[in-house]
């Protein structure tokens, strides 16, 4: 963490010490203890008073007593009301739960990982079920679903024999009302209006945007035919996402130290030449500088209908639908040829390049990228109880998201003379820079030559290139559970089993459309005048980046390039969409499960809890397409591969089955103290991207080779078949201590031991490639033996301040805090270690491995709030250390995620039972996102979101 960061912490753990010495002060200041009762949970805490407790308050003791009645280690964030949880989205929610945080994406919080675990080791659920989304792994993209409609999250730290196949960090639980539970009808409608300072620093742009919600939830006696609920809930979303950012290309090589290439790309340092002592700094393939400017539009719906025709039956029928559209516009200004002549050069030990002096070529790259991601989920259960002992639960589900994203981008480039045919002072294409990392910035200072003028559009005009991609992610999920459970009597209370059945389908495109254009120059220069912006369509581009040089250059209108070079704004897709690297990935998943829940005394001490075990059998059939490719030279020399045309399918099979045994046992020792024991067996799959047959092919830069094969930079496996998943047996001891109804303070220590890790191993494939048969090396990822483990500390303390005078009783808090200590490898795919899968011989690799995907070793979330009356003001702070981030489907290189931070504030005035004013700050101190690769250190990517703003109102009747 920088200085800056540290005083931010240090404020929030001043925070949280004055939380510490609550419990203390509590202790000193309660009446004698009473004698013990069967369930103290509705007991009044010392000073209570009897007013309704709501809001912030209300949510977080609810969450208290939720986690003191569970069996298992768990964590929940919920509330009796639509609409209460603390949070602008579900994923900000939940990094609010101990041990939870998040991944950002587009200033906002996306994927979710528990114990500083990454998210593909998490199991997400959505009103119990298995839940698709359009990334490509299994993590859920919590952006699709609107906090206001959602009552209910609930984390599993421990795993118990019910939840089937859960995961290793833990499962996250999603849950919407159920009517009939809510017992009052009720209508609410909210609107929110926001405003986003680095939008309105965006020419032409409306940074304002909105979101609006209704719900109604209603009850009805039907006689003879039971009671009926209803629930319908409704949210349109539309806001801007801005973002600048300056980023490196997603391949990094080893540079040879001791060759000097004035006039060509760097000399590549190999494994064996490395590790026999080659010097060797690591550069990326290009630098990229981009301002974006965004909309962004959500339709969310949810609806329940709830039938108890008998007070023996329930009837539950559910379904979620959300669709979210952005569309960004972007304009970058690409050094493309990042290891063209290099020279004084200056690195580091880690080989992380601090100076050097190069010539690349410059391009204008203006895009336009649109997202639609579909969200459809709906599903159906029974439960019946025949006799008072005897319950039977059926439960059918179906899940798809649909996430399309189409990219049209077009390129200008320099060239010795302007679009005039005037020469330039430089000999060539390629103009002059530095780039040097100065002492305290993290941002690398890039300076071009000042002869050349970057904000001159008459520069940028050669080599056209207008490139549409599309691709589309399909996940689909159709599941089907059966739960029977018998009550006894004695120690052994209850006893069930159940069943489960589901089909996942993944399959995904992508479609590559490309022009490249070398008109006249006079045709050059007419599109050049017509197409070009007048002002760059922002104004102090990164002007919070210390270091940042390049705030401005000529950028043009991609609508109007694409009109007058290919005749249409969009030309659309290829007629075949086929390729080599498209996956068509189908699972099938049985599982069933047997579990003993019990409760009773031991040795003096009441004690409850579950044991059993499931056995998870898991089908993958995989299906990739291989082809003929023939070699395409563009109008600048370059070349590309496309394929024949003529495709054969390649299908590879794979069947796993693990047992997952686990045990929870819960001891009270003293009225208000509870101790928790949990030993299991957890499972978590491979991302359904990641099990692809399909193959990716990288061209190395440059223009001429003396064959195919030297033109190929990497051939990838675009996914294994036959990835396992990875176990792990862990244990976890719980202390729990709940002074009052808002009080909390809780240790919980865990260790994850794993069997089996990641690595690449390389193996020779036939590619016939412009007629000729080229053996190639692939490299595929695969289960390593490797074993690692996992130790970690969790720590949660929540406290009302209801020992100070007052009004300064209406203050009250939450700190949590993780700590986890891994030794796990993740190999860098070009740089790391690689296993010969023939004789299992390992080359070493030249850089060092990284840990488990989402890995941080401190997250840290405090939460500090006073309510006086209707008021309510709150604050929140997350931390998290520097973790690994894989790429989705895998198979890439090493990209670290350095520690970052968030702090928002929110506080609202209830004017009655009926109206709340509300009003929210997001992302306060503006702190960047910073993405190193592929070594910790050396800079690839730093983004800037701002911050955002929220003024609402609520109306609930």
């Amino acid at each position: 963490m920088n200085s800056t960061s540290q005083a931010r912490l240090r404020a929030a753990l001043l925070a949280s010490a004055t939380l510490l010495a609550a419990p203390a002060a509590m202790a000193q200041t309660a009446p004698a203890p009473t004698p013990p009762v069967a369930d103290t949970q509705d007991q009044p805490a010392p000073g209570d008073d009897d007013i309704v407790v709501q809001g912030i308050r209300e949510t977080l003791r609810t969450s208290i007593q939720e986690k003191k009645l569970e069996t298992a280690i768990v964590d929940t964030l919920s509330s009796n009301e639509i609409g209460d949880l603390p949070a602008l989205s579900v994923g900000e929610a939940i990094q609010t739960i101990t041990g939870a945080t998040t991944h950002r994406e587009k200033g906002g919080a996306s994927e979710i990982a528990l114990r500083g675990l990454g998210s593909f080791l998490s199991n997400t659920t959505f009103n119990g079920r298995e839940a698709s989304n359009g990334s490509g792994d299994r993590a859920v993209n919590f952006n699709q679903f609107p906090s206001e409609l959602i009552n209910g999250i609930k984390i599993y730290k421990s795993q118990q024999a019910n939840l089937v196949e859960g995961g290793v960090a833990g499962t996250i639980e999603l849950g919407t009302i159920r009517p009939l539970a809510f017992k009052t009808r009720r209508v609410q409608a909210e609107i929110k209006g926001n405003y986003s300072p680095y939008q309105d620093r965006v020419t032409g742009s409306d940074a304002t945007g909105y979101r609006a919600t209704l719900s109604y939830v209603d009850q009805f006696d039907m006689g003879g035919l039971g009671r009926v609920g209803v629930a319908l809930g409704f949210q349109r979303n539309q806001t801007n996402n801005p973002e600048e950012t300056v980023a490196g290309s997603s391949t990094w090589v080893a540079c040879n130290a001791s060759i000097v290439v004035a006039n060509n790309n760097c000399t590549e340092v190999t494994r064996a030449q490395g590790n026999a002592g080659t010097p060797f700094y690591l550069v990326p393939n290009s630098i990229t500088y981009r301002q974006i400017s965004e909309t962004d539009t959500r339709d969310a719906f949810f609806g329940a209908i709830q039938w108890q025709p008998t007070s023996t039956l329930d009837i539950n029928i559910d379904g979620q639908y959300s669709n979210r559209e952005y569309v960004e516009n972007r304009h970058d200004l690409n050094l493309s040829e990042t290891r063209y002549g290099l020279t004084n050069v200056v690195y580091d030990e880690n080989h992380i390049v601090r100076k050097l002096n190069g010539i690349t070529s410059l391009e204008s790259t203006n895009a336009i990228l649109s997202r639609a991601e579909e969200y459809l989920g709906y599903g159906a259960s029974i439960a019946w109880r025949p006799t008072d002992r005897l319950t039977v639960t059926l439960d059918g589900s179906y899940s798809r998201t649909i996430r399309t994203e189409v990219e049209r981008n077009a390129r200008l480039r320099t060239d010795p003379t302007d679009v005039n045919g005037v020469r330039t002072v430089f000999n060539n294409m390629r103009i002059p820079y530095t780039y040097e990392v100065l002492p305290g910035n993290f941002a690398p200072t890039i300076t071009i030559d000042p002869r050349f003028d970057l904000t001159n559009h008459n520069l940028f005009w050669d080599d056209a290139r207008m490139r549409r991609d599309e691709n589309q992610r399909r996940n689909t999920i159709k599941a089907g559970r059966f739960d029977v459970g018998y009550t006894l009597d004695g120690f052994l209370t209850r006893l069930s089993a159940g069943g489960r059945y589901s089909e996942l389908t993944y399959s995904d495109y992508d479609d590559r459309k490309e022009f490249n254009l070398n008109p006249a120059i006079t045709e050059d220069r007419r599109i050049n005048n017509l197409c070009r912006q007048p002002a760059f369509p922002q104004v102090d581009f990164l002007s919070a980046a210390e270091g940042n040089t390049i705030n401005r250059w000529a950028t043009f209108d991609a609508d109007c390039l694409f009109r007058e070079y290919v005749g249409a704004s969009d030309p659309g897709r290829n007629s075949d969409i086929r390729s080599v690297a498209n996956r068509d990935v189908a699972e099938k998943t049985y599982a069933g499960y047997l579990m003993g829940e019990y409760k009773g005394t031991l040795g003096g001490f009441d004690v409850r809890g579950n044991f059993g075990g499931r056995i998870v059998r898991t089908e993958v059939t995989s299906n990739g397409l291989r082809s003929d490719l023939n070699v395409v030279t563009n109008p600048d020399g370059s070349i590309r591969l496309v394929a024949s045309g003529n495709f054969q399918t390649v299908t590879i099979e794979n069947a796993t089955t693990r047992f997952l045994p686990s045990a929870n046992a819960v001891f009270e020792p003293a009225r208000n103290t509870v101790v928790r024991l949990a030993g299991y067996r957890g499972m978590s799959k491979p991302a359904p991207s990641a099990l692809g047959a399909g193959r990716t092919i990288q061209l190395a830069d440059g223009t001429s080779f003396t064959n195919v094969a030297d033109a190929i930079s990497l051939i990838t496996a675009n996914g294994s078949p036959r990835l396992e998943p990875l176990m792990s047996w862990n244990v976890d001891a719980a202390f729990e201590w709940y002074p009052n109804r808002d009080s909390i303070l809780a240790a919980t220590l865990y260790k994850k031991w794993f069997t089996g890790g990641f690595i690449p191993v390389v193996t020779n494939e036939p590619f016939v490639i412009g007629g000729q048969t080229v053996s190639v090396p692939v490299v595929q990822t695969q289960n390593s033996p490797d074993k690692s483990s996992v130790y970690g500390l969790e720590l949660t303390l929540a406290n009302r301040f209801s020992w100070l005078p007052r009004p300064l009783d209406g203050f009250g808090g939450k700190v949590s805090y993780n700590y986890a200590i891994s030794d796990f490898e993740n190999e860098d795919i070009r740089l790391g270690d690689v296993l010969d899968p023939v004789t299992g011989a390992v080359t070493p690799g030249i850089i060092p491995p990284a840990n488990l995907s989402g890995y941080s070793k401190h997250v840290v979330s405090a939460q500090l709030y006073y309510q006086l009356a209707g008021f309510t003001v709150s604050s929140v702070y997350n931390y998290r250390s520097k973790y690994y981030q894989d790429f989705v489907g895998g198979n890439s290189q090493l990209r670290y995620v350095r520690g970052n931070e968030t702090f928002d504030l929110r506080a609202s005035y209830d004017v009655n039972k009926a109206v709340r004013f509300q009003v929210e700050a997001v992302n306060i101190f503006d702190s960047p996102k910073v993405t190193d690769m592929p070594v910790e250190g050396s800079v690839r990517q730093y983004h800037y979101y701002g911050a955002r703003y929220f003024l609402g109102l609520r109306v609930r009747l």
